[in-house]
């Protein structure tokens, strides 16, 4: 059986675009309350949100991949790009090359794609890793590149890409449709099919599926005419099963409906996870605001590290222990105090005894 980059009429994917109508009208409504609910931010708290989004999309775009980013870390790579801090001394190299990556990503999603912005992004991405020959640069090694199977005892190959020496035609035929496509394709649909074609491709030796969400990313960007700001690996990895599924029905087929309309339904759920990530934020100065002159330090202060968590919060809710550790007080006064706050309506409390959690009362 052939690859579908060995059928004759290679890269001319066949799909029906009417089949995500509904996903790209509900795309198009959701940006404007996105919109709309942004400009409620402060321009710091929106600067905040946007490292946020840039960060989560970088560690979980690394997650797929089976590689656990330090999220401080990557997050302070991120913030000094926005003027939050200005020492870097302490980043890792990894994290330091991935945050620079993602600010690009942001920053230059206007520029026509170029070879040279792919090599680019592989330098950064690569940034301290040692295991590879080609990199800042498409593969060249004679070997075939191959997707293969874990086992030890029968190798199954579920891929193979291009050989090297094909790359160069084929990464200049896919830059110019990704150029040429912002003026003829519907948003959804482009951003799936530059992710499958380029994939198809595998045109580096490592790193392919991150810079092919990337390109998603600028691809969105550009036909938006401004910065998306939706983590779509953040929804991928919850769906990671799925998106293998779906990426391997296309290796020997150029129908792509399958695939389209997965990636389509991706990309609306994780606008919605964004848009709940900016509610958080809106409520963040809201419910503090509220409290003012009406809690202690100590509450004070562990209201602002669940903030800090994210949208999800503490893993499993808030602890007694985990209040203990952050006001650094007794047992008897952490249950005052928390007590207090579910009085005051600023969290929900859940379970009893040893079980209880707690978490932020806020409607997102």
């Amino acid at each position: 059986m052939k690859w579908n980059w060995q059928l004759e009429k290679w890269s001319e994917f066949i799909y029906d675009s009417s089949i995500i109508e509904d996903f790209e009208k509900e795309f198009l409504q959701a940006l404007g309350g996105s919109s709309a609910v942004l400009k409620l931010l402060e321009e710091e708290e929106k600067k905040r949100f946007i490292v946020e989004i840039l960060c989560s999309e970088g560690l979980k775009s690394a997650e797929i991949e089976g590689e656990i980013l330090k999220r401080d870390s990557l997050q302070s790579s991120i913030q000094k790009h926005f003027g939050f801090i200005k020492d870097r001394k302490s980043i890792p190299l990894r994290e330091e090359g991935i945050g620079e990556l993602m600010w690009k990503i942001y920053d230059t999603f206007n520029q026509p794609l170029t070879h040279e912005i792919l090599y680019d992004w592989h330098r950064l991405l690569m940034k301290n890793e040692y295991r590879i020959s080609d990199i800042g640069k498409y593969r060249t090694h004679d070997e075939p590149m191959q997707i293969v199977s874990n086992r030890l005892d029968k190798q199954l190959v579920y891929f193979e890409a291009p050989p090297s020496k094909d790359l160069k035609n084929e990464m200049k035929r896919f830059i110019k449709w990704f150029n040429d496509s912002l003026k003829d394709e519907s948003i959804l649909v482009r951003a799936a099919i530059i992710h499958i074609y380029f994939e198809s491709i595998h045109p580096f030796e490592d790193g392919n599926g991150r810079i092919g969400r990337a390109l998603v990313e600028k691809a969105l960007s550009q036909s938006l005419k401004k910065p998306t700001l939706i983590a779509i690996s953040k929804i991928i990895t919850k769906r990671k099963k799925e998106y293998y599924k779906a990426l391997a029905e296309c290796n020997n087929t150029l129908n792509v409906n399958s695939w389209i309309k997965y990636f389509a339904e991706v990309i609306v759920q994780a606008q919605k996870e964004s848009l709940k990530m900016i509610n958080f934020l809106i409520a963040k100065p809201k419910l503090m605001n509220e409290l003012k002159d009406e809690i202690n330090k100590r509450q004070e202060a562990v209201l602002l590290r669940m903030f800090a968590e994210g949208l999800r919060g503490f893993s499993g809710g808030l602890s007694a222990e985990n209040y203990i550790a952050i006001s650094k007080t007794t047992r008897a006064t952490a249950t005052r105090d928390l007590n207090d706050l579910v009085n005051k309506q600023a969290l929900k409390k859940t379970g009893q005894l040893r079980h209880t959690r707690y978490w932020l009362n806020i409607d997102v």
